[in-house]
């Protein structure tokens, strides 16, 4: 009796054991436990703008979730404010209502905000709530907090912030050989990527650096030198191409071969985010720069075994892509009058399969050698829109944005 129930017991934790590890058992057309009442928000202030009493009920002591028991206090209708956090709505309308090149631009002042008060503040104690609408932005956390939003949202809502402008210059070097000629002219900030350097300068002697640095014959600009960029506004500078490969072959009794390859595509190239914030006494700039860069420095070809009853010793390649992968992240501040440099250092430069460059003026690496440059980044605000502009809204700027490289 006991042999049988030791044996009983094993069988059903090997069972439970294999429907662990299968991910099978979540079939499509499994049914889902219902429940009378979906689980609702226990602790909603019924006081809070926009939300009724019918819209909120004391939850049960206990309620199922996808088949889970979840513990929920009974009857608490009271969101927990033991940091003294507040509900504030912000008015953002004057910033949505301009900003027409985006669907959701109040996108942009969610990240900002999560930018100065960290990611993490809304994750742990104390309890806070960031939601934006195309109009308002409600936030329930602790004064210190609600400071700090406040500050972001003025910053974009300002009529005289919504009035200036920044340009944006990606350029490449074969060499970090220019920093002898310009380090006189450089000024240095903290940077916290390792191998990131940046400086600001003058915008005369920035205007004498990129006068030195065209006369190179290694020079190339990968941008429209008058790329304008709207403030609080993002904008992505991206010259990317997919790379074909194949990557597998499939049995198809169906085909001559007795096999069909699959492919698979790769993005090689680059991108560049850039997102400007003035700050509200109009005298300092924070940015938040990305970059992402693909490059595939080489295809290695594979011969696997595909035999068939035709064809015993049959084989088929398949090509394994070797992918270098560089990501950068940083956010800079610096005076509104100067000119901001970041020097991301020798960095890929993607070459597709072809043999044509990817970006226009790189030359072909010498070798089975990947492709390396310095990759510079030239970020100064242009200044104040002209007057005409402000007062009629919107249509100077997106104008400015159009015109790619074109007067």
């Amino acid at each position: 009796m006991l042999r049988l129930f030791l044996t009983v017991g094993f069988v059903v934790c090997v069972a439970g054991s294999a429907l662990a590890q299968d991910p099978g058992w979540r079939s499509a057309g499994e049914s889902q436990p219902q429940t009378a009442n979906p689980p609702t928000n226990p602790s909603v202030d019924s006081t809070l703008p926009g939300l009724s009493d019918s819209a909120v009920r004391p939850a049960s002591a206990t309620e199922s979730i996808r088949g889970s028991t979840v513990s929920l206090p009974r009857g608490n209708k009271v969101l927990p404010n033991d940091a003294g956090q507040v509900w504030r709505e912000y008015d953002i309308s004057t910033y949505t209502a301009r900003v027409t090149s985006t669907n959701r631009p109040e996108q942009a002042i969610i990240d900002w905000v999560l930018r100065e008060t960290g990611y993490e503040k809304w994750h742990t104690e104390p309890l806070g709530i960031l939601c934006a609408g195309s109009r308002t932005l409600r936030v329930y956390h602790t004064p210190e907090t609600q400071k700090l939003i406040a500050d972001v949202v003025d910053r974009f809502t300002s009529s005289e912030a919504a009035a200036y402008s920044f340009s944006m210059r990606v350029v490449t070097l074969d060499s970090p050989g220019w920093r002898t000629i310009a380090q006189r002219l450089m000024h240095p900030i903290p940077v916290r990527t390792p191998g990131i350097n940046a400086w600001v300068l003058a915008k005369e002697d920035a205007a004498i650096l990129l006068g030195e640095l065209r006369r190179r014959r290694d020079y190339r600009e990968h941008s429209s030198p008058y790329l304008i960029v709207g403030n609080g506004q993002s904008t992505l500078v991206s010259a990317m191409r997919g790379r074909p490969y194949v990557r597998g072959v499939v049995a198809r009794a169906d085909v001559a071969a007795g096999f069909e390859p699959t492919t698979g595509q790769i993005d090689e190239g680059f991108s560049l985010d850039f997102s400007p914030l003035i700050s509200a006494d109009h005298r300092m700039i924070d940015a938040a720069i990305r970059c992402d860069i693909n490059q595939i420095e080489k295809i290695i070809p594979v011969m696997i075994n595909v035999p068939t009853r035709t064809s015993p010793r049959q084989r088929a390649k398949i090509e394994v892509p070797q992918v270098t992968q560089y990501r950068f992240h940083e956010r800079f501040r610096w005076p509104v009058d100067r000119v901001l440099l970041v020097g991301m250092g020798m960095v890929p430069l993607p070459i597709p399969v072809d043999g044509a460059p990817l970006l226009p003026g790189v030359p072909l690496p010498i070798g089975n050698a990947p492709a390396r440059a310095d990759l510079l980044v030239f970020v100064e605000c242009k200044g104040q829109v002209a007057p005409a502009a402000t007062s009629s809204g919107r249509g100077r700027l997106r104008e400015a944005k159009n015109y790619r490289g074109r007067y």
